[in-house]
């Protein structure tokens, strides 16, 4: 029998316009089956979920373009299950149907400027992917009346697995927030640090926010503890007084492990570690793309900040603490700062972005041949929307063109803010296939796609 939680995220997604109960269950379950899927689902041991923040096809391809002089060169362009995925959230409250953004490949073609319109924010982006439930823009892991919605992670944790959460950005913002918290407004960071910090099971959290850096990775003459649940909460971490929660349900209170410099991350991805850790680098909003210089300067113009780790470093880390669990893991692992390039048109940090991802991805798939295996993990790569309607021309929907390994591809920002075009979706390992499977909507361009709320669900199925 289909659980409450199940059924309540498939009524909200139908209420939305995403799918129905008629077909979207039945449909599942028979993707299951064709699967040959055995042990009901309990041989899907590790999932682990990678998040380009604002990615595309052209971002991908942008990049491929400078690092490697081609297209199709990433890991993950080469896996199994390749997809497209809409991204659209419920839109405006204020309307009888709050769904007015869906994406609706019957019409969004007709005009240059109609994916520009109606695209969602990350908090509800995240949410989708983290609950299976539509939200409204700035919801965190909540429904359009403010009710909590259930994470996966919770989903998992009741089952005695390990979570964690990363991210190129501070760690209380929208996406990694989405998968741990519950709040009505994204902004709300300070809360949003506190509920993940002292409230959740949550084994691992990393990302960007400390309060005693800047942007370049000097220490401040005035600390700002906006992202870290404000000074008592950082301080309590510092010399391990924090009131916490039981994370792995012993009945006992578990302290986190706080670490902050490049070489405490870098220690991290060998050897043993403590149960659970939260790592906070020091730097303030982003590792990489807020550094100070020339904005809009080629890739790797400016000098990178030297006293953080990066992306694959703190998911190396993070894979070493949550495979301490014998039962297995959920992690997600967000590239959060390519959403940033792209809001400020800035090409150089947008391909300086996607490729510290696609290192992380490279990391991921690593420890997956070495120390696990395709039939006991899930891995996908995907994103929570696209961010500056990248092109090749400006006004024509293109692909950037290849001028070289080294040299910048050509290519043009029709926005500074989000879209609401279908982005990539791709995905190895236990269970992969049943994506396809529920992948039952056809775009002219991108072929078959599937929603962003359909990747819970399919989840959920699988380790239920």
């Amino acid at each position: 029998m289909m659980n409450k939680r199940i059924r309540r995220s498939i009524t909200a997604a139908l209420m939305a316009g995403v799918m129905s109960t008629a077909t979207f269950v039945p449909a599942v379950a028979a993707a299951k089956d064709d699967a040959q899927l055995t042990g009901n689902g309990k041989d899907v041991k590790n999932v682990i979920l990678m998040i380009s923040d604002g990615w595309g096809y052209n971002q991908i391809l942008a990049t491929d373009y400078y690092t490697e002089g081609k297209a199709d060169t990433q890991v993950y362009e080469n896996f199994p299950t390749k997809l497209a995925m809409s991204t659209y959230s419920l839109g405006d409250l204020t309307t009888a149907d709050n769904a007015d953004g869906i994406y609706d490949p019957s019409l969004i073609w007709d005009n240059f400027n109609n994916l520009m319109n109606n695209s969602t924010d990350s908090a509800a982006a995240g949410t989708a992917m983290s609950t299976g439930v539509k939200t409204y823009d700035a919801a965190i892991g909540v429904d359009e009346q403010e009710t909590d919605l259930t994470h996966m992670t919770e989903n998992f944790e009741a089952q005695g697995k390990a979570t964690g959460v990363v991210s190129s950005v501070e760690f209380s913002h929208a996406t990694p927030a989405s998968f741990v918290a519950h709040h009505e407004n994204r902004n709300d960071y300070s809360i949003l640090a506190n509920e993940m910090i002292k409230d959740s099971a949550t084994d691992v959290i990393m990302g960007a926010g400390n309060p005693l850096y800047d942007d370049n990775g000097d220490a401040k003459s005035v600390p700002n503890y906006k992202y870290v649940g404000g000074a008592d909460t950082w301080n309590g971490l510092v010399d391990g007084t924090l009131d916490v929660s039981d994370a792995d349900g012993d009945g006992i209170d578990d302290a986190w492990t706080l670490i902050q410099s490049k070489e405490d991350f870098e220690a991290l991805q060998t050897g043993e570690t403590s149960s659970r850790v939260i790592g906070v680098p020091e730097v303030y909003t982003t590792l990489q793309q807020a550094r100070g210089g020339d904005a809009q300067a080629a890739a790797y113009a400016v000098e990178q900040n030297d006293t953080v780790p990066g992306l694959d470093v703190m998911t190396k880390g993070a894979l070493n603490v949550l495979d301490n669990d014998e039962d297995g893991f959920f992690l997600m692992v967000e590239g959060g700062a390519i959403d940033w390039a792209g809001h400020a048109n800035q090409s150089g940090r947008l391909i300086e972005e996607q490729a510290s991802f696609n290192d992380s991805v490279e990391a991921v798939y690593d420890w997956v041949e070495e120390n696990s295996n395709w039939g006991e993990t899930l891995l996908i790569v995907t994103g929570d929307h696209e961010t500056g309607y990248l092109t090749g021309t400006a006004g024509v929907y293109d692909e950037v063109a290849n001028n070289g390994a080294g040299v910048m591809p050509t290519m043009a920002w029709n926005s500074n803010n989000h879209s609401n075009q279908l982005i990539p979706f791709f995905a190895k390992g236990a269970g992969a296939e049943i994506f396809k499977k529920v992948a039952d909507e056809t775009d002219p361009v991108r072929g078959a796609y599937l929603d962003n709320t359909e990747i819970s669900e399919v989840i959920r199925t699988l380790i239920d």
